[in-house]
Parts: C-alpha cells; structure tokens; sequence
C-alpha cells in the first residue's frame, strides 16, 4: 500500500521545543507559525483556542497539529482572567521554557515545536491542512514515553540525537495518523486520497520515476479513469493539478540532488526529465529563486 510505503520513508525534521508552563485562569496567545507545530500536552489540562470562538479539549496525552499560518491559543482555568500575547518564539537551541503566569500555578504544560515531514522531501505530510487536528493518545503510553525522550535529546544533545529525536517524533505522528478522528480524515483529502488504489497507483509511479514521461493522459490510464474524471479528482484530492505536482515532486527531487550529490546542473536535468538544461533551469528558477548553481552555492 502507497500509505505504508510513504510513512516507511518519511523525512522528519524537528526543530527545538518549547515547554509553555500556564497557570490557572491564564492564556497564551502564541504566533502564527512559519510552517506546521505541534502541541503535546505533558500536564494538566485546558483548551486549545483554534479560533477567536472556537476552543477544545486539552489534557495531557493530548496532540495537536496547527497548520502553519494559524492563530491558536493555550489556556486553563474558569473563568480565564489573564492574557499574554507572544509574537516569537526563541530561536536558541535547547528545550526553552515559557512560564505564564504564577509559577505556584501552572496546571496546564505543553510541548511545542515546529515539525517538517515529507517523503523523498517532496510530498508534504500535512499538505493542504487548513484546521487544526486535536487527537486524543493519552491511552498510548508509548507515546508520551517517545516525547519524554525526544525532549531529553533536545535538552541534552548528543552525536545522533537529530536522528533520533526525528524517529522518535516519526513514532508519535504515526500512532496519531491511526487514531485520527473523521474530522481530521476530512482536514487531510491527501490521505483519503491514498486509500484510493487509482490515486495511490499514479502518486507511487510519479514518486518512484520523477523523470519519467508523465502525461496527465499516461497518470489517467494508470488510474484505470478518463482524462477528464482523473483530472478534477486528482485536483480536489491533492489541491492542485496533476503536472503540477508532478513539476513540484521534480523540483524538489532536483534540490535534494543538488544539495546532496555533486552531479552536474546537466546530470541533474536529466535525472528529474528535462531534456534541457536551459528549460531545466529556468523551470528551477521560477520554482525556487535561484538558479540551480545560484542555489548550490547558497546551501554551502
């Protein structure tokens, strides 16, 4: 299954958490993130603003993932007096805690970070999420035992603990993709997508042989579908058209060569199905910024 095969060979990168301690009758306004955070609830209990109107139930155990660009907000307590407003998070590495309110107080303690997961870097885990997901995995015990170390790795880091702190957040999102609730399938069209066998037929060919002669025609027969009906499925599902997620997995797969390899700008033309390199670069520009030697030279 496509799914499986996906999740076998995700890319996570975790950056540095932030343990925010809340007092009761208290509340945290946190910023809207750059890209996709999640919240795991160590202690206590409260709600999760996902709206200026809209809260749910938070309690330990409890995971929640805010699409980037969110607003979103930590509280406890009744009735909720205090507010406090953060407009950035510290950079610095390290588990950086954030105290609200009276230390004597705290009831409520949570785990943030900032999370990349993609496969072969190109297809976005959380693509298209516009909701936030709360998922309730307080009957999980691994999990809690997998954050508990991953932040252990974040306070003390050692050789090896980028590689680990990344399985170890893998386990976790694992464990929540199983127990996602049916709201959370909807807020993911992606993944209802990939149980569909046409669909998680083309993403496995176009994923497999980036360079090969996709045609929307030729992801349509292996879909078993006609162009036109394959055509708006595959854009409702995956929010874009399907050369355009083909040119997006080949221009990711394009970066990752040329940040890893030491293939030339041509070689890697070729390997993601440009037959030109002036086309190939141009294509790479518009996607990018840079152009592809511009962009080697930026990430060394």
């Amino acid at each position: 299954m496509v799914l499986d095969k996906i999740l076998a060979n995700l890319a996570v990168t975790v950056k540095p958490f932030a343990l925010v301690e809340v007092a009761s009758g208290w509340r945290i306004r946190l910023p809207r993130p750059p890209e996709t955070l999640l919240h795991f609830v160590l202690k206590g209990s409260g709600r999760i603003c996902i709206s200026q109107r809209t809260s749910r139930e938070f309690k330990e155990g409890y995971m929640a993932v805010v699409p980037a660009g969110s607003y979103h907000a930590l509280e406890t307590g009744d009735p909720v007096t205090e507010e406090v407003i953060v407009n950035t998070l510290s950079p610095d590495p390290g588990v950086q805690k954030v105290p609200v309110g009276p230390a004597k107080d705290k009831e409520l303690i949570v785990a943030c970070g900032l999370v990349d997961v993609r496969y072969g870097q190109a297809l976005n885990l959380f693509h298209g999420l516009d909701q936030t997901l709360v998922v309730d995995l307080s009957m999980l015990p691994q999990v809690r035992s997998a954050m508990d170390m991953l932040l252990a790795e974040q306070h003390h880091p050692v050789t090896g603990s980028g590689t680990m702190t990344s399985s170890l957040m893998l386990q976790c999102l694992v464990h929540m993709l199983r127990r996602l609730p049916s709201e959370g399938d909807r807020a993911l069209s992606w993944l209802i997508a990939l149980r569909d066998a046409r669909l998680s037929r083309v993403i496995e060919c176009v994923l497999g042989d980036p360079s090969a002669n996709h045609t929307v025609e030729s992801m349509a027969d292996a879909a078993v579908m006609s162009r036109s009906a394959f055509a708006a499925h595959f854009a409702r599902s995956f929010d874009r058209t399907p050369m355009a997620f083909v040119h997006h997995i080949r221009m990711q797969r394009a970066s990752d060569l040329l940040e890893g390899t030491i293939l030339s700008v041509d070689e890697v033309a070729t390997q993601v199905g440009f037959t030109s390199r002036s086309h190939f670069a141009q294509s790479f520009k518009k996607y990018t910024g840079l152009t592809p030697l511009g962009f080697r030279e930026d990430i060394n």
